[in-house]
């Protein structure tokens, strides 16, 4: 009988090392797989960042661009209010030409008056000088014939004087009015010239300021292109990136999955050797019974410990414990530590640097090493009582396991820290029903769950 047991044990521990040893390929491959999912995330938070940084330059652009359309449109009402004046200040010199022209004939007539009465002039001017001097009007009196001669003679020259005095006050008036008239006229028409011209230059700045705005129009149309190209590209990228994520989400949980059923066989290995060692043992208790029976002698007592490390291996195989000591700091649950409102996946102990983490309950080493906002973290994954588990050990100073290695419970995994997003020294420790998915969590309250 104990050759029997003998040999049912080496083959139940042959099993076991083979089933424990196979693990370590797998786990290896899914440690490759969460880095690998971890440079897809922090891949996917750089396009993220990419993006929202493409879309903020995108909004600048399209502010800055109804500025510019805004301006235009008023260099475009400025453009037709100042042509409309140039309309005005043409229309008004086309009208001074008109009456320019007016004026020309009237400074004609006005010339050929003057140039007749400067004939008559120098006509009168001839006939004094052929007469041997000027006229004299004393003589021409004096030498009337009677009473009435000499008041006929008097109001002939009367007649003469005034002629020549409003012959004289016509051609002063007449020249002075020629030269206001041309005065004005010239006046007129500059003052008009000068505006017109002044418009015209005010309009050919402002084309000039709307073809400027119309460049960087143009231009930032253009760069508004590239920009959504650009984005276009990142969100296409991005796309990719999370169908690449789900991929590795996917073989992440095909590999979880496949290290279940393996830490699942390997504890029904342990079940079945520790079933086999305690019928081994009865049956050498029966046969040292029977042996005592026969000798007359008392039974042996039981060897207790034996018989407590199998009661603790079989409680450690279906109970979590406690992974570390120290204050409980945090719950499960929602919290805020300073950075908004979160979930808190798991359960926090806080003590002095170094402090043992061991394991809650017998399992395989998934993952050890770095995670982003973990730290330096362990996850191992158990199979208790045929349901798959994961524990998560996160924020330690260091880590005494490696991905494959086989752990019982109580185990040290590592120390005690405040690596990756940590207020303190303490443990993050969650519990997980069914394989570790990370955000995606089915974390469950710890405290129900350790003892």
């Amino acid at each position: 009988m104990n050759t029997i047991s003998k040999f049912l044990m080496i083959a139940l521990s042959a099993v076991l090392a083979l089933t424990m040893f196979l693990p370590t390929a797998n786990a290896d491959k899914l440690s490759d797989l969460e880095k690998q999912k971890q440079e897809v995330q922090q891949k996917q938070s750089e396009l993220n960042s990419g993006i929202q940084q493409k879309t903020s330059e995108i909004s600048q652009n399209q502010t800055t661009l109804e500025k510019i359309i805004a301006k235009i449109r008023e260099l475009d009402n400025q453009i037709i209010e100042t042509q409309t004046k140039i309309d005005v200040a043409q229309a008004e010199i086309d009208q001074t030409k008109v009456e320019i022209d007016e004026l020309k004939k009237s400074i004609e007539e006005l010339e050929r008056k003057i140039a007749a009465r400067e004939e008559l002039l120098k006509e009168r001017a001839r006939a004094i000088q052929l007469s041997g001097g000027s006229v004299d009007y004393i003589d021409v009196l004096l030498g009337a014939n009677s009473f009435v001669d000499f008041i006929d003679r008097f109001s002939a020259v009367n007649i003469l004087i005034e002629a020549d005095r409003e012959i004289m006050l016509e051609q002063a008036a007449d020249k002075k009015l020629l030269a206001e008239q041309k005065a004005e006229v010239e006046t007129k028409l500059a003052e008009q010239e000068a505006k017109k011209a002044e418009l015209v230059n005010l309009k050919n700045s402002l084309d000039a300021q709307k073809n400027e705005q119309a460049k960087l129009e143009s231009d930032l149309k253009a760069e508004q292109k590239r920009l959504a190209k650009e984005k276009s590209t990142l969100e296409t990228e991005h796309s990719e990136t999370a169908d690449i994520s789900a991929d590795l989400e996917k073989k992440i949980g095909a590999e979880q999955a496949r290290l279940a059923e393996i830490a699942r066989k390997a504890e029904e290995a342990r079940l079945a050797k520790e079933a086999a060692a305690r019928k081994a043992e009865a049956k050498r208790q029966a046969a040292a019974s029977a042996a005592a029976s026969v000798a007359l002698t008392p039974p042996p007592a039981p060897a207790a410990s034996v018989t407590q490390a199998s009661v603790s291996s079989n409680v450690g195989s279906s109970t979590f414990i406690l992974p570390s000591t120290g204050r409980f700091t945090s719950g499960y649950g929602g919290r805020d530590i300073g950075a908004g409102a979160e979930s808190h996946l798991g359960m926090d102990i806080a003590n002095s640097p170094g402090t043992p983490i061991v394991a809650a309950a017998s399992g395989m080493v998934s993952y050890a090493g770095n995670m982003g906002g973990y730290g330096n973290v362990v996850i191992l994954t158990h199979s208790i009582n045929g349901q798959t588990h994961a524990t998560v050990y996160a924020h330690m100073n260091s880590i005494n396991v490696s991905v494959g290695q086989s752990v019982s419970q109580g185990q040290q995994v590592g120390g005690m820290g405040n690596t990756g997003r940590s207020t303190g020294t303490h443990l993050h420790f969650e519990i997980h029903v069914g394989p570790w998915n990370g955000a995606r969590s089915n974390a469950v309250n710890p405290a129900p769950y350790v003892r």
